[in-house]
């Protein structure tokens, strides 16, 4: 066994999409390994993998979670919350990996989106080992990881994202689907709204993110900006987001979903009325398994947008 890697086995029971209790799948975990040939631990990943063999032909589809933190906090671990990888992975029906990146305190954007895209290329280039289908990656995240995500699903192709990281350059990381939890789109435009946050503050987490002042740095607060790469061949988009966020208003989920449909990309908004800067557990079985199902499987109805309540 590679060093840094630690397996165990879990079993579980999870609800699977079409509300049914069903024995969970036995899962493998991989943990810590890296996919950007460097000894940094934030520019890491763990793998969870169903243990039965996944189809010799296709693999399984993978969906990786990215962490939130406000680009400055957080880590990998958040991916393995009962509610997020493990409700996908033990149906048997998916691969899961969770990443680390490096935050604003150790390198400056594009740093984050560049980890990141790192990731998906190691994750293609070795897929074959771990059973994963290269066409079939999807992404999902909160808040600054909702941020990260939604960049991915819609700058495929922007070689100024795309970094230099790692063996796998040849490899693509473009996305077939995204699952934003209440992430910034247009951080020139947080402020626009009320919040918790001086979003244009020098030491706000978009400022932090950026190396300075937002309003300052236009140009680089745009690139950050999920809103400003909007094309007709973004991936598939689900959103969720409360009507009461304190910290990320609500309309940035509201912009950007408008104009991916302006754009011709599916694109679905889940409302919580009165919810803040989080979700429930509960919808990972209601909404983002039938979701990803539609999306990679080609199973069960598609979603459209709906207004729900916080709990």
């Amino acid at each position: 066994m590679k060093k840094g890697r630690v397996v165990f086995f879990l079993y579980a029971f999870v609800l699977c999409s079409t509300g049914a209790v069903t024995q969970g799948a036995e899962v493998k975990i991989l943990r810590n390994l890296p996919y950007a040939e460097t000894a940094n631990p934030r520019q890491t990943l763990d793998l969870a993998i169903p243990k039965e063999p996944a189809p010799e032909k296709t693999g399984r589809p993978l969906v990786i979670w990215i962490h939130g933190g406000g680009w400055k906090n957080g880590n990998k671990a958040s991916g393995h919350q009962p509610d997020r990888l493990r409700t996908l992975v033990q149906t048997g029906r998916y691969a899961g990996a969770t990443i680390a990146y490096r935050l604003s305190g150790e390198a400056k954007w594009p740093a984050q989106i560049h980890d990141c895209k790192a990731a998906i290329r190691w994750l293609r280039g070795n897929a074959k080992e771990y059973g994963i289908d290269q066409k079939r990656i999807a992404v999902w995240g909160s808040s600054a990881g909702g941020h990260l995500v939604s960049m991915l699903g819609s700058s495929g192709g922007n070689q100024e994202l795309e970094g230099k990281l790692g063996k796998h350059l040849d490899q693509s990381s473009r996305v077939s689907a995204v699952v934003n939890y209440y992430g910034p789109s247009a951080l020139l435009q947080m402020d626009d709204f009320p919040s918790k946050i001086v979003h244009n503050d020098p030491n706000s987490p978009e400022s932090q993110l950026i190396g300075n002042p937002i309003q300052k740095s236009k140009t680089k607060a745009l690139q950050a900006s999920p809103l400003h790469h909007v094309t007709s061949d973004d991936a598939p988009h689900l959103h969720f987001h409360g009507t009461e966020d304190p910290l990320v208003p609500f309309n940035q989920s509201e912009i950007y979903h408008e104009a991916l449909k302006k754009a011709g990309v599916q694109s679905i908004l889940v409302t919580s009325k009165g919810g803040g800067h989080n979700m429930p557990g509960s919808f990972a079985v209601r909404f983002v398994l039938p979701f990803l199902d539609h999306a990679l499987h080609g199973k069960g109805k598609p979603l459209g947008d709906l207004t729900t309540s916080p709990n």
